[in-house]
C-alpha cells in the first residue's frame, strides 16, 4: 500500500522559479517538465499571463467513459488546471494555492476533439479567488463551463505545494 502522506518526487529544477507565472513560462519554454497530471491526461498550457490562461488537449477514445463519450472528470481536470493556473499566475513569490470548490456544467458530448480551456480570474482578494473557464471544441462550440474558488496559501501552508 502506498503512503499517501509522502510528497511526490519533485520535478523542480536546481534554480526553482520565484512565482507560479515564472514557473509556467519556464515550463512552456521546455526548461522544466510539465506536471505528471498534464502528461497523464494529455493537456498543455499554451498561454499564461496574469489572470488569463489557455490550455489545450486532444480528446480521443482513451478519455472515454463507458458510453463512449469524453469522461466528465477529464473535462474537470482540464478546466481545473486552467483555472488554477489563472489564479496562480497572479500570486507573488512564495505564494501558492489550492482549489476549494469547482463547479462544472457539461454542455455537449465529445467523442474526439481538440479542446481549448480558456480561464480568467473574475474576482478575488488577498486570500480567496474566483475563476471561470470556457471549454470549447475546434469549431468554437461550448463543451463545458466551469467556475472555481481558490485559496491562496502562504508561509508554512505553501511549503511543498
Amino acid at each position: 500500500m502506498s503512503d499517501t502522506t509522502a510528497a511526490p518526487a519533485s520535478t523542480a529544477s536546481a534554480d526553482p522559479p520565484a512565482t507560479i507565472l515564472e514557473h509556467m513560462r519556464r515550463m512552456m519554454a521546455g526548461e522544466i517538465p510539465p506536471p505528471a497530471v498534464s502528461r497523464l491526461v494529455g493537456f498543455t498550457a499554451d498561454f499564461v499571463e496574469p489572470g488569463h490562461t489557455l490550455f489545450r488537449m486532444d480528446a480521443d477514445e482513451r478519455h472515454a467513459n463507458p458510453m463512449g463519450t469524453l469522461h466528465g472528470g477529464i473535462l474537470c481536470d482540464l478546466a481545473d488546471a486552467a483555472m488554477g493556473t489563472a489564479w496562480g499566475s497572479t500570486l507573488g513569490e512564495g505564494e501558492t494555492y489550492t482549489t476549494v470548490e469547482l463547479k462544472i456544467n457539461f454542455m455537449r458530448p465529445v467523442w474526439r476533439a481538440t479542446l481549448t480551456a480558456e480561464a480568467r480570474v473574475i474576482g478575488g482578494g488577498r486570500t480567496v479567488g474566483l475563476t471561470e473557464c470556457r471549454v470549447t471544441d475546434e469549431k468554437g462550440r461550448l463543451v463545458a463551463h466551469a467556475t472555481s474558488t481558490l485559496l491562496t496559501l502562504r508561509g508554512d501552508a505553501a511549503q511543498g505545494r
